[in-house]
């Protein structure tokens, strides 16, 4: 916004997303959501979430990387946990 020259009410007029909570990104007080994210980055022409187009998303059957499924604890069938309450 700085660098465009931007006031709040104009980014919002630009990219449709409402004045309030630009503010309140711009304060720390909210994370955007992942749309407003877009709609940001549509009306600046910049991207805001940098190298997120370039990662890899993993196929449906595979761990996302870095993924280890031993490091969440014991299986179910491992589990101490009862099967059902009351």
């Amino acid at each position: 916004m700085a660098d465009q020259g931007l006031s709040a009410n104009v980014l919002a007029r630009r990219s449709g997303v409402n004045r309030q909570v630009i503010a309140n990104v711009l304060n720390g007080t909210v994370w955007a959501d992942t749309l407003t994210v877009v709609d940001l980055e549509g009306a600046l022409g910049v991207m805001l979430w940098p190298d997120h187009v370039q990662w890899r998303i993993p196929a449906p059957d595979e761990a996302p990387e870095g993924y280890n499924d031993e490091a969440e604890g014991p299986s179910a069938s491992g589990s101490s946990a009862p099967d059902s309450v009351g």
